[in-house]
């Protein structure tokens, strides 16, 4: 079976460059509201966000059925908490590896 080249044209990187740019500046319009960032010795930061992304689908299930349960710590220490939260979801959630895992045919 023959491979089809893959066709990197003028119009195909216009529209990802257009489309990066778009994203860019949709994320320049993002900012945290100041009041769910704090700095005290009790607020989660990088270890409790990395917890609750790890949780984070236990806690969405909750969160439907108890409005006690939240997926997500406010306030919490800003950008560490953020990291944390992201890294627990992609990486020890699984999400980036199930995404990437290659199937066979035999």
């Amino acid at each position: 079976m023959q491979h089809q080249a893959r066709r990197d044209g003028p119009m195909n990187r216009a529209r990802l460059i257009g489309a990066s740019l778009a994203f860019l500046l949709l994320a320049a319009c993002a900012r945290q509201v100041p009041d769910a960032v704090a700095h005290g010795a009790d607020t989660p930061g990088f270890l409790l966000g990395l917890w609750h992304g790890f949780i984070f689908p236990f806690a969405w299930i909750g969160s439907l059925f108890s409005p006690r349960i939240a997926v997500y710590a406010v306030p919490n220490n800003g950008g560490w908490y953020d990291f944390g939260f992201f890294l627990g979801i992609t990486v020890l959630g699984g999400g980036s590896h199930f995404g990437t895992r290659k199937r066979r045919r035999d």
